[in-house]
């Protein structure tokens, strides 16, 4: 709900007052979708393979603390929508919070998070798509962006309705999987499996690798659960934002998380952990092990309709995020335009324009300029989610000081609040002591630090006029 017009700089936490801008066509169901779409991607279907041999069963619980976590912000963050809707994003709530400059980092550092995983999501597809066509991948990745870019250009309603169906589509390939699954678990179909519960600690135990190894993890499943967020932005396009977010908070975190941990649950205990093999979906080998007809060719095609979905949520988390910092004086103004949909058209191609130059540069460098930007970008979302909490405590001391009450509290508050952020910390902790994510700590601190010197020296700007 964002008024693009000029903001009074000696008021830096204001913000835009209602009515202009944005198309306010989305629905309740369009927002939990747009938020799953970027929470479910390849990632679930392949890359649990990498997670479940670096722990063995305890990954479990590795998602289940990772989804904690997410839940918990999600639950701060509603409690600042219902207290102030027309903020926006959740970047809106840490300049009430914080004040400009967060705001300001935290807005920049989010979007050059999700147009880095943009790059991925695209080359992803095309590693898939392209031996089947006998071409490329480039191009393949490349038309894939132009595809999302073209959905993203049009209505805000006809978006909503595309990235809906397409997570239902996952949501639904997953449920179908997790039956049969759970069918061929009881002896049903898939006779020749003898899979079973005691899978779960009879191949060196429910901790074969340590609890520490569990921990280790973490960074990389939050990174899969980051997504959810996307609800804050993608509220500001419906007639009731604070509403809409609440509701998000309350099924999405939760259906994710039932997602990934009764689809690992199953999966562990029809193959032993350590039977699983790196690179390969786990998914794919369970279907081949129960004998289901065509099974290669309907994992390949959810994939597919998994990554477009990703891919789809992200051009439209950046655009919005890049709409809603313009509007606020911390990106060029001429990007707060909209076209005649709604939809903030230049901030689209602006984001669709980086995600195709950083593809380009993945097929070009892969392992050496690439991998500098994933690294660089890896540990920002962990960064993003403190903003959020310490936007939400100092927001809610604010308001004891005012004598105010939160219309919808967080849990617990502070004991919650502070908890997630040691979570969080423990997190980057971890990873720093860790040499395969240590890089990420310290290029993300480096892209940081760069964006805060970025931020003291733009000038700010009032937001324009949509024309």
């Amino acid at each position: 709900m964002l008024n693009p017009t000029p903001i009074d700089d000696s008021q830096p936490d204001a913000a835009p007052a209602n009515g202009g801008g944005l198309a306010h066509s989305l629905r309740t169901r369009h927002v939990s979708m747009i938020a799953i779409g970027g929470m479910v991607g390849a990632g679930l279907f392949v890359n649990t393979s990498v997670m479940i041999q670096g722990a063995g069963p305890l990954v479990l619980l590795s998602y289940l603390m990772a989804g904690l976590i997410v839940f918990l912000v999600m639950r701060m963050l509603g409690e600042m929508a219902i207290e102030c809707p027309e903020a926006g994003s959740f970047v809106g709530h840490v300049r009430r919070g914080l004040g400009h400059r967060a705001a300001f980092v935290t807005g920049w550092s989010y979007w050059l998070f999700w147009v880095v995983v943009a790059s991925v999501e695209a080359k992803a597809a095309a590693l898939i798509v392209a031996p089947m066509l006998g071409v490329a991948q480039l191009p393949v990745a490349l038309a894939l962006i132009g595809l999302m870019t073209a959905v993203n250009m049009g209505s805000v309603r006809g978006y909503g309705e595309f990235e809906f169906w397409f997570s239902l589509m996952k949501i639904s390939a997953i449920g179908v999987f997790t039956i049969i699954a759970g069918l061929a678990l009881f002896g049903v179909i898939g006779s020749s499996l003898h899979g079973g519960i005691a899978h779960l600690w009879d191949q060196g135990g429910f901790m074969p690798r340590g609890f520490g190894a569990s921990l280790a993890l973490m960074p990389a499943i939050l990174f899969t659960f980051a997504g959810a967020e996307i609800a804050t932005v993608a509220a500001a396009e419906t007639d009731n934002p604070g509403y809409n977010i609440v509701q998000a908070i309350r099924t999405v975190v939760v259906r994710v998380m039932l997602f990934y941990m009764g689809s690992l649950a199953v999966i562990l205990c029809l193959i032993p952990w350590n039977q699983i093999r790196i690179g390969h979906s786990p998914f794919l080998d369970v279907l081949h092990r129960i004998g289901i007809p065509g099974a290669e060719t309907a994992m390949t095609v959810v994939v597919l309709v998994a990554i477009a979905s990703c891919l789809n949520s992200t051009l439209y988390v950046t655009s919005r995020i890049l709409f809603e910092m313009a509007a606020h004086g911390d990106a060029p103004a001429v990007l707060v335009r909209t076209g005649p949909s709604g939809a903030p058209r230049r901030a689209i191609a602006i984001g669709s324009l980086v995600a195709v130059v950083l593809t380009v540069i993945a097929a070009t460098f892969p392992g050496e300029v690439f991998g500098f930007l994933l690294n660089a970008s890896g540990a920002i979302i962990l960064f993003d989610y403190l903003m959020v909490v310490f936007a939400q405590i100092a927001l809610r001391r604010r308001m004891h000081g005012e004598g105010r009450q939160p219309a919808f509290p967080m849990l617990l508050f502070p004991y919650l609040s502070w908890l997630t952020v040691g979570a969080i910390l423990l997190v980057m902790v971890t990873m720093m002591l860790t040499p395969d994510t240590r890089v990420q700590i310290e290029l993300g601190s480096l892209t940081l630090v760069l964006i805060v010197a970025l931020g003291a020296v733009a000038p700010r700007r009032g937001g324009r006029a949509p024309s």
